[in-house]
């Protein structure tokens, strides 16, 4: 049925117009508010934590702004835009640009923060060699997802998706043997899938679990890692930040710990000046924040 209805949305927006998707989407967001409490008042935490010294019903707005600033996301998602339509504005992609001319590979360490899909689309329309980690959600939940990571193959992004519960040794494999060939590895920072492995870190004063899979193949492959931002300016026009690589070297067993949790927190440090600045294109709607921590502790 959700995939039925963005089909039939994109149909008409591209017989209409655009305004077609952005009201229907407006509409399915408005829905997803009010009949969705749990979800929001997750999002209420993490504007809470973001904006300490407001109060509940500015909380509240910086929700509902969320929800219908996702919007975009879709919009791009599933109309199709000349490439004269879109502009961005990079900085950063000179580090790129040398992993891949000597041959290093990166990892590159993406937020649900703006939106990351449609620039990376764009990097692999510059001829960059990219791989793409991306979780699959249960299939009843995958739907209209499913139809965007076909787009994405179909434009030449090498896709490997993992299931919540599935712990198979070869996507990793994959993805460690394509950033010695000099490849590009795209990997999610802040959410963990299923049973994926985690270390904790501090984020806007409270505990949160981070996967350190994308930290121990820098460590394991000696690639570069970068964080990789992306937020809207303005309707079809992206800023795309990305850092200068940082490597993660331990020396001994005993250090390899301690180096991935120092590369999460600095991930995390990173992420959490991000969304200060645009705390709209927070863009993750799942439990993400845990308890409140002694600061002096990290």
């Amino acid at each position: 049925m959700k995939k039925l209805s963005y089909y039939l949305a994109a149909y008409f927006s591209r017989k209409w117009g655009v305004w077609f998707f952005r009201t229907f989407s407006w509409f399915i967001a408005t829905g997803y508010f009010f009949l969705f409490p749990a979800r929001v008042a997750q999002s209420i935490k993490f504007y809470r934590a973001l904006f300490a010294g407001r109060g509940f019903f500015y909380h509240l707005c910086c929700a509902w702004m969320q929800y219908h600033n996702f919007t975009n996301v879709y919009v791009h998602r599933f109309i199709h835009f000349r490439e004269d339509e879109i502009e961005f504005i990079r900085e950063g992609q000179e580090h790129l640009d040398e992993a891949v001319e000597k041959k290093t590979g990166a990892v590159v360490v993406m937020s649900h923060v703006g939106n990351w899909e449609l620039a990376a689309q764009r990097l692999k329309h510059k001829g960059m060699p990219i791989m793409l980690y991306l979780g699959a959600k249960a299939k009843h939940k995958e739907q209209v997802e499913k139809i965007h990571k076909g787009k994405m193959a179909e434009s030449g992004i090498r896709i490997v998706t993992t299931e919540e519960n599935e712990k198979s040794p070869f996507a990793l494999l994959e993805g460690i043997n394509f950033l010695r060939e000099g490849g590009i590895v795209f990997m999610t920072g802040d959410r963990l899938w299923g049973n994926q492995s985690f270390v904790t870190v501090e984020f806007l004063g409270h505990e949160v679990r981070l996967p350190d899979t994308p930290h121990l193949f820098a460590l394991m492959t000696g690639a570069p890692l970068m964080t990789f931002f992306v937020y809207e300016k303005a309707f079809g026009k992206y800023h795309v930040k990305v850092s200068k690589g940082r490597y993660v070297i331990a020396s001994t067993r005993e250090l390899r710990k301690k180096e991935v949790e120092a590369s999460a927190q600095a991930y995390a440090d990173e992420l959490a000046a991000y969304v200060r600045a645009h705390p709209f294109e927070w863009h993750h709607f799942e439990p993400f924040l845990g308890g409140k921590i002694n600061k002096n502790n990290y």
